[in-house]
C-alpha cells in the first residue's frame, strides 16, 4: 500500500497588480540611483512586498531592469502614437514621430520625467544590450509601421524600414544629447535639420519635407 498523500504547496500565479507595483518601485529607484544602484531588497521595501512576491514575477534583477525600460518605452510609444494620429500620410507620421522624440530635448514637462531613464537605457546599450533592446524595439514600432506604409505607397524609395528606423532614432538621439549637453540649441532649427536629413534619406522630395 502506498503511504498517505503528501501535501504540495500550490505555486501562486503572477499577479499583474503586484508586478506593476514592483516595476513602479524599481522605476523610482533607477531614476534616483541608476541601474548600478538598483537593489532588489530596496525595491521590495519600497513596494512593501516580499522576496517570494518578487520571484513570482521576475527571475532576476536584470529581468526587472529590462521590465523598467520596457514600461518606459510603452508609455513613450503611446505618446508618440497620439502625435502621429493626425498625420495625413506616412511622411507626416514620420515627421510627427521625429517631433515627438525631440520633445525629450525641448519639452520641459517630458524631459524632466524621461531624461534620466533614457540616459540610463543608453548607457546599457553596449554593456548589457539585452536589457534595452526590447524597449527600443517597442518605441520604433509605430515608426517602422509608417516606413512600411510609405514604402508600399511609393512615397519612400529603396528603404529597409527596420534599419532606417534605427538610423532615424540615432539622428534624433544625437540632437537630444547635444541639447542636453549645451542647452543652447534652437528647437526650430534642430527640427528642420532632423526632418530634412531623415526624410531626404528616405527618398522624399525636398518640397515634401516641410511638415
Amino acid at each position: 500500500m502506498s503511504g498517505p498523500p503528501t501535501r504540495q504547496r500550490n505555486k501562486l500565479a503572477p499577479d499583474p497588480g503586484v508586478r506593476r507595483a514592483i516595476v513602479a518601485a524599481a522605476s523610482k529607484s533607477v531614476r534616483e540611483q541608476g541601474v548600478q544602484g538598483l537593489s532588489v531588497a530596496a525595491v521590495l521595501d519600497r513596494a512593501q512586498l516580499s522576496t517570494r512576491a518578487f520571484y513570482r514575477h521576475f527571475e532576476s534583477k536584470d529581468q526587472l531592469v529590462a521590465a523598467v525600460f520596457l514600461e518606459m518605452a510603452r508609455v513613450e510609444t503611446r505618446r508618440l502614437r497620439r502625435k502621429m494620429t493626425c498625420a495625413a500620410d506616412a511622411v507626416g507620421a514620420v515627421a510627427a514621430w521625429i517631433d515627438g522624440r525631440l520633445d525629450l530635448a525641448f519639452d520641459e514637462n517630458i524631459k524632466s520625467d524621461l531624461r534620466y531613464l533614457s540616459l540610463e537605457a543608453q548607457s546599457q546599450i553596449f554593456a548589457s544590450p539585452e536589457l534595452v533592446q526590447p524597449a527600443y524595439a517597442e518605441m520604433l514600432k509605430p515608426l517602422i509601421a509608417q516606413l512600411e506604409r510609405g514604402l508600399e505607397s511609393g512615397v519612400f524609395r529603396d528603404i529597409d524600414p527596420v534599419t532606417d528606423a534605427q538610423a532615424i532614432q540615432g539622428v534624433v538621439w544625437a540632437s537630444t544629447e547635444r541639447q542636453w549637453a549645451t542647452g543652447d540649441c534652437d528647437p526650430a532649427d534642430v527640427r528642420e535639420r532632423a526632418l530634412r536629413f531623415c526624410l531626404r534619406g528616405l527618398g522624399v522630395a525636398p518640397e515634401m519635407t516641410r511638415h
